[in-house]
């Protein structure tokens, strides 16, 4: 059956959750109509002129790639420049266009998972792992008979969400005491006298970025004008999703082979793969990111890694790093390091497709939107005038 333009969304939204991306980037469905047919989807690394081209002329309904084509807000999107020429023409032949940039990058598996696949890693592991939103526990001690309306009051605040649960409580019941004072207003009991209350202990789980809207809620909705009640800070747990991954070779091999590995892996790029360590060192155990990866130099580092292998690596941090003891780094174009996600992500969506019924026609583009396309190796060390 073919699927329409929000049932494709709802695939690749299930496997890159928007909500996983950086809160500077911007990702998801550019533009297309949800209710149109989608039969063909093609995807590439960049909507660039040349892929919006290869698009059309295929006749694909929707392009999925992963640079995003607007990072910054806009008002307008006018024929006037390459982006708005871009997005009409889109348009204008029947073409949606959706985004899965760092929500893809720190997905299990993702594009760094490619990358290594590709390569021939193996006993994959997040290089820096995803302990996903910061969470807290509250613990609420309420009358047996209140404990309903105050569950709910919770769960309408956001509390006792785990996974694709809602409403989510352990409770235990117990006996709460107090003497009201002077000055108090209590539910039960009157001011100077002991009482003993049946009491549920309500523990939920909650982000910990709504944690006053929920307090909130408790003090509505709970009987008592003192709720008794604690907030604790959950642990930050390591998941299986996050950016750049770490594995190992099935056999050590010299840095130099080792370049040599990665280069045939990769789609040729004019700067093919440099490299910055002893040419003999011993690669057995590898971290990569697929993209531009210096902001986890010192990760790399501290993993322990013999080499780690990223795009558009500068001099200095380079440099730094590796007189810091660092890992040998490898240096691949940008678009090349994320290329073999595309593969990835059509048979994943292919799949998602398949599970609900539908099927689409994917393709993968060939065109290299690799920006350089000249390379001249210069004279060798030593040989420049002064």
């Amino acid at each position: 059956m073919v699927p329409r333009l929000s049932d494709v969304i709802a695939v690749l939204d299930e496997q890159y959750p928007p909500s996983s991306a950086e809160s500077w980037d911007a990702v998801g469905l550019v533009c297309g109509d949800p209710d149109a047919d989608v039969h063909r989807v093609l995807f590439a690394v960049d909507p660039v002129a040349a892929v919006a081209d290869e698009a059309i002329d295929w006749g694909a309904d929707l392009l999925v790639t992963h640079h995003p084509l607007f990072l910054r807000p806009v008002h307008g999107v006018a024929a006037t420049t390459p982006k708005g020429r871009l997005v009409h023409r889109l348009v204008t032949n029947g073409a949606a266009l959706y985004t899965a940039h760092t929500n893809a990058d720190s997905a299990d598996p993702g594009v760094s998972d490619a990358l290594a696949d590709a390569i021939g890693l193996r006993d994959l592991r997040p290089l820096r792992p995803d302990t996903g939103e910061p969470q807290d526990k509250l613990i609420v001690f309420v009358p047996e008979p209140d404990t309903p309306q105050v569950l709910d009051a919770l769960t309408t605040a956001g509390a006792g969400i785990i996974g694709n649960y809602e409403r989510c409580a352990w409770m235990t019941s117990g006996t709460g005491t107090f003497r009201p004072g002077a000055g108090a207003n209590p539910t039960i009991g009157a001011v100077g006298d002991v009482e003993e209350v049946a009491e549920h202990r309500l523990e939920m789980v909650l982000p910990r970025r709504i944690r006053a809207s929920v307090i909130a809620a408790l003090y509505e909705a709970h009987p008592y004008e003192e709720p008794a009640y604690d907030i604790y800070e959950l642990a930050d747990v390591p998941t299986s999703a996050g950016l750049g991954r770490v594995g190992v070779l099935d056999e050590p091999e010299s840095l130099r082979s080792f370049t040599r590995r990665v280069a045939d892996a990769l789609p040729a790029t004019v700067s093919g793969v440099r490299a910055a360590g002893d040419p003999e060192a011993t690669v057995r155990t590898v971290a990569v990111c697929g993209g531009a990866g210096d902001s986890l130099l010192d990760v790399a580092r501290r993993a322990g890694v013999d080499a780690y292998v990223t795009g558009d690596l500068r001099h200095h941090p380079a440099s730094e790093a590796l007189d810091g003891g660092g890992p040998a780094l490898l240096d691949v174009a940008h678009w090349a390091g994320e290329w073999p996600w595309l593969g990835r992500a059509a048979d994943r969506l292919l799949e998602g497709l398949a599970a609900r019924g539908n099927t689409v026609e994917t393709r993968i583009s060939q065109i290299p939107t690799d920006p350089w396309t000249l390379h001249e190796p210069g004279r060798s060390a030593g040989t420049g005038r002064a």
